[in-house]
């Protein structure tokens, strides 16, 4: 890898880090500042699972933008954002089981198997807990090819989250079904049609491109 190149994975990576720490910085602040309005706790569990189900669909998205785009390099990434979309989920159970019940353990197990909602959030982490655990080179390498069928379950704790959304909200539900919308697409991304249109608008780009160059 050349020295460019290198400064510029580097400089990516920095990005992504400064972006995925903002939203947990500026919570903090808000903490620190009295600026988490009548029930800072439900605004907390509010910002880090939004947060989650963010990060948790930008990662979805990378595999469909390398294909879209042509930049194999963006492949790199999708770890990363994928490990900061574990950690806010993580935040996000963490903030319930601290903040909200006090490690009220009896009542913590039966909210899980009692409340929809929460059954399917805690689903959610621990089908990320998996991949999480899973995603050194060490596992890739004992895992091999089931290494990428259990990492397809992203699509299900992704799913998951959004339900946990939905059926929390209950009401408004515009930003669930958003989330939805955009997982979904994302999902039909995979099939073997849309990865042929998208390598065709990736050709036709590229030779639209090509003749601008050649004009000039």
């Amino acid at each position: 890898m050349s020295s460019s190149a290198r400064r510029t994975r580097a400089a990516i990576k920095a990005v992504i880090w400064v972006s995925a720490l903002t939203p947990a910085t500026v919570l903090i602040w808000r903490a620190t500042h009295g600026g988490l309005g009548a029930n800072p706790i439900e605004e907390v569990l509010h910002q880090t699972g939004w947060w989650g189900l963010v990060l948790l669909t930008t990662t979805l998205a990378v595999t469909p933008v390398r294909r879209l785009t042509g930049w194999q390099a963006i492949i790199r990434y999708r770890r990363l954002i994928g490990l900061f979309a574990f950690f806010y989920v993580t935040l996000h159970l963490s903030t319930y089981l601290v903040l909200d019940q006090w490690f009220a353990w009896a009542y913590i197990l039966e909210d899980i198997a009692e409340r929809p909602f929460i059954t399917a959030g805690f689903a959610a982490w621990l089908v990320l807990l998996a991949l999480a655990v899973t995603s050194t080179r060490g596992s890739i390498r004992r895992l091999g090819r089931r290494w990428q069928r259990l990492h397809r379950l992203i699509y299900l704790a992704a799913g998951l989250g959004t339900l946990h959304f939905f059926w929390k909200v209950k009401a408004d539900t515009r930003e669930p079904l958003v989330f939805a919308a955009l997982i979904s697409v994302l999902l039909l991304a995979r099939l073997p049609a849309a990865r042929s249109l998208m390598a065709r608008l990736r050709g036709r780009t590229a030779a639209r491109v090509g003749r601008e160059v050649a004009e000039r």
